[in-house]
């Protein structure tokens, strides 16, 4: 009995019996902000289609006196200020000269009128011109003339004048709320204020240190800033200062933003978030009202913390560009930043937090000490930091017991956090869509593979002969990447079509901070392996070394006039860390000095394709048989290479493992950073190419 009183009282004030199905299941009423420019159109509509009072329609005082007053169709005449209203007996507008006001525009009513109007002059002459025209009629037939005054009625003022603009001031109203926000209290004045969402104990983060992996020297940074809030006589007692602001750098992926979150988790003290996009908006002076509203806000509730996400989109170099007219609207933002992070007025408590992977083009005022003291850089994840971002996003996958996340670690160099997050959701996908009740190792191998090559196109249609200058192209690579020194050993190679790419090359790159021009010029030659192997074999080359030929005039440029790894051209270096070049239509050189650095990149390519070259003939046999087994498997491993060339003379620096190339048909190693020459300033070497190593075949053209 008191179980079934239980059930009863756990369903008191829910809908009881089937009749209410409707309201427990169906969908949710919402409104749409577009409905109110619905309703308008319609109201506008209507009131052009239905008229609010009689239909009048001008005549001329001939066509009046012809038509109508002397042909007895007139059946009364009013006349206000100087308007004569004329009313047509109900009986004559059955006439086919009255059709045009029969009826009502969009109806079917009869028009009881007035139906015509005309401006009379002087009354006087007009009642003398009436009374003359109907001289002959008799007393029953003649129509007098009816004068009104015209008041207005009250409908009349609320139609012409209440109505308009009531009208457009709840169009105002609606606009304004719109664009500060929608909310209940969102007005005109409010668009000034600061759009950080506050992370307090109402609010809190579930994001913890423990959560973040692979950044451990990031980490101590971050957790000493939290200390100093939570202990601030620990440190103020020997005389220190806490430090006004942090700024962390670093490429996209690797976990700015999560050790932000980190620190609202971790810090008992008020917490602000906001993206630099939040301060731009239209209206001149927002920005920099929304940045004194932060402030306000910040001060208020001190000690606290402000982060700033992708701090560049307010904080860029001004003045970069006088003559294309910089925004102003985004420099009064900064400079109210500038300002209020250590300007005249004191900020004891307020710590700032912002973060952005391109520190290189932030204002100079933004980075000097006392606004920013420290610059924390989250580099790519090492060995380590791979292998402790594995185990944080392993954890909630049900893996395979044999799984080694050594392995997986060994094959992903240069992934960053959000990389590694991706491979493990897509090797989770790859296990459910073959139906198996773990993840294996298979699984993570295709995930790195499609992740970073595209899927695979086993049914795309090749001819034989394109196919075996593939196998060639890619035989060409590996051979030449095998026999030189310096050059990334290739662990596996295939002629199977994935992404845009016709075939595809796998190497493990070293994972060094400097690189010689000795390594670079092997590399360079590694690219050049598939051309040269077309050439040998089949005397002409084809277009399939587009992306090789692109990625090796790039680290040519680079090594001649950002590395100064050029005897002519001696120890110069063109790159400018400022990023002054950019505004900029002329070239750091002279124009004798450009035709130098042309020949000098042409001088050393050619030097490394006939090296490569007779690298190849030397090796002719092997690189036939190498290309002869891929046409027949499709797909070679380490092993192979090891059967047909030996083992590799050199000491080998890398554990047995895999990388994998990209979508855009030129093969390079998983973790490559980017395309670009330009090295980081801590840098001594070319750590933004040294990995371009791996070699292609494109699509052809």
């Amino acid at each position: 009995m008191s179980e079934q009183n239980n059930k009863n009282s756990g369903n008191q004030g829910k809908p009881q019996g089937g009749g209410n199905k409707k309201f427990q299941g169906g969908p949710k009423f919402s409104f749409n902000f577009y409905w109110i420019y619905g309703i308008i159109i319609v109201v506008l509509i209507v009131t052009q289609l239905f008229s609010w009072g009689p239909v009048e329609r001008e005549i001329s005082f001939d066509r009046f006196e012809r038509t109508m007053l002397l042909t007895k169709d007139v059946s009364k005449i009013e006349v206000t200020n100087e308007v004569a209203h004329i009313t047509i007996k109900p009986e004559k507008l059955k006439e086919e000269k009255y059709k045009d006001i029969r009826t009502k525009s969009f109806g079917k009513t009869e028009n009881l009128g007035p139906h015509y109007y005309l401006n009379t002059g002087p009354v006087e002459l007009f009642a003398k011109k009436v009374e003359e025209a109907q001289k002959e009629f008799t007393p029953d037939e003649r129509v007098g003339i009816v004068y009104k005054q015209d008041k207005g009625s009250y409908w009349d003022f609320v139609l012409n004048w209440i109505l308009p603009i009531g009208f457009f001031a709840l169009i105002w109203i609606l606009i304004m709320r719109r664009m500060g926000g929608g909310g209940a209290g969102s007005q005109i004045f409010n668009i000034g204020k600061s759009k950080a969402q506050l992370f307090d104990k109402d609010l809190q983060v579930k994001v913890t240190f423990n959560d973040v992996a692979g950044l451990e020297e990031a980490k101590v940074e971050v957790m000493e800033i939290v200390d100093f809030l939570k202990n601030p006589k620990k440190y103020t007692s020997l005389g220190g200062k806490i430090p006004r602001g942090a700024l962390l750098v670093g490429p996209p992926g690797t976990g700015k933003t999560l050790l932000a979150k980190a620190m609202a988790g971790e810090a008992q003290v008020p917490f602000f978030s906001l993206s630099g996009s939040d301060f731009v908006e239209m209206f001149v002076g927002v920005g920099a009202s929304r940045v004194r509203d932060l402030f306000r806000q910040a001060k208020e509730k001190a000690p606290c913390i402000i982060f700033i996400d992708e701090i560049d989109a307010i904080g860029r170099a001004r003045g970069k560009s006088p003559s294309f007219s910089a925004n102003d609207e985004r420099e009064s933002t900064l400079n109210q930043l500038l300002t209020e992070m250590d300007g005249f007025g004191s900020n004891s408590g307020v710590i700032i937090i912002a973060a952005t992977n391109r520190a290189d083009i932030l204002d100079r005022a933004l980075l000097r000490p006392g606004r920013f003291d420290r610059q924390i850089y989250v580099e790519l994840p090492d060995l380590n930091g791979r292998k402790a971002i594995f185990n944080v996003h392993l954890k909630p996958l049900k893996i395979n017991d044999t799984l080694d996340i050594d392995f997986l670690a060994r094959q992903t160099p240069g992934f960053s956090g959000a990389d590694i997050a991706n491979v493990c959701n897509e090797a989770a996908l790859i296990a459910a869509r073959r139906n198996k009740a773990s993840i294996d190792k298979q699984d993570f191998l295709d995930a790195i593979d499609r992740i970073i090559g595209g899927l695979e196109k086993k049914n795309k249609i090749i001819s034989p002969q394109e196919k075996e200058v593939i196998a060639y192209h890619e035989a060409g690579h590996a051979s030449v990447s095998w026999l030189l020194e310096h050059a990334h050993p290739l662990v596996k190679v295939t002629i199977v079509p994935r992404g845009n790419s016709l075939g595809a090359a796998w190497y493990l790159p070293e994972e060094r901070s400097i690189t010689t021009k000795e390594q670079l010029m092997d590399e360079i030659c590694a690219a050049l392996g598939g051309r040269a192997a077309e050439e040998i074999i089949f005397g002409k080359v084809s277009t399939g070394a587009l992306s090789d030929l692109e990625k090796i005039t790039k680290q040519a440029y680079a090594m001649v006039t950002v590395y100064g790894l050029n005897e002519k051209i001696g120890n110069i270096s063109f790159y400018d860390s400022s990023g002054q070049q950019e505004y900029t239509f002329g070239k750091p050189y002279s124009e004798q000095t450009a035709q130098v650095i042309d020949q000098e990149v042409k001088i050393m390519i050619e030097e490394a394709y006939n090296k490569t070259k007779k690298l190849l003939n030397d090796h002719k046999d092997q690189l036939s048989q190498l290309a002869k087994r891929l046409l027949e498997k499709e797909v070679l491993f380490k092993e192979d290479l090891e059967r047909i060339f030996g083992k590799r003379p050199w000491p080998d620096k890398h554990e047995p493992a895999m990388t994998v190339m990209n979508g855009n048909g030129e093969h390079k190693p998983a973790g490559t950073k980017s395309e670009s020459p330009e090295p980081k300033a801590e840098h001594s070497g070319p750590t933004e190419i040294e990995g371009e190593t791996t070699e292609g075949l494109d699509k052809p053209a």
